[in-house]
């Protein structure tokens, strides 16, 4: 067990397997540092514990979860922060030039607006992974026919493996 946490390391290390096939089977990448990765872990299984939901353990959470939707990991800006830094904010997530490192990381600038603002924009969402704002393209994977609504197309489809290549705008 941890001293800070008393989260048995059995847990986090179990977590640490179901995020790892969970990342691979969807066309992501772990942060290859595993210890890194187990103290992230550990930290989800924190916030679990303290707020009944996977705030990421990076950023400072409300403690409510309607208000905390944005940084339940994965959050609403892992695809942005892959797109852009290679990595999400946390760094749980990497690109493969990352993973590989063909690309270094480097801190990442915060994209969570203020909490004022969060207010006021956040769309309406039936799911943590599905924005039903009519303001986010909906993306169709060439391939296999996959559909998401997101700034971006995803690097990999989650279905075929098809790289973002082949997406394309839908309707």
């Amino acid at each position: 067990m941890t001293e800070a946490t008393s989260i048995p390391s059995e847990e986090v290390d179990v977590l640490y397997q179901r995020l790892s096939r969970e990342a691979e089977a969807s066309g992501y990448h772990l942060n290859p540092d595993r210890e890194f990765v187990l103290a992230l872990a550990e930290g989800l299984l924190t916030n679990q514990r303290r707020y009944g939901y996977w705030a990421c353990p990076c950023r400072l959470a409300a403690g409510d979860q309607q208000q905390d939707l944005d940084i339940i990991c994965p959050c609403d800006y892992r695809d942005p922060d892959l797109t852009d830094w290679g990595t999400c904010y946390c760094a749980l997530y990497v690109s493969e030039e990352i993973r590989t490192g063909a690309r270094q990381a480097q801190p990442i600038p915060e994209r969570r607006p203020p909490q004022a603002e969060r207010a006021q924009s956040r769309p309406v969402r039936v799911s943590p992974q599905f924005p039903t704002s009519k303001a986010w393209p909906v993306w169709r994977c060439r391939v296999c026919g996959y559909l998401c609504a997101r700034e971006q197309p995803p690097a990999v489809c989650p279905i075929c493996k098809a790289k973002r290549e082949r997406f394309e705008r839908f309707g």
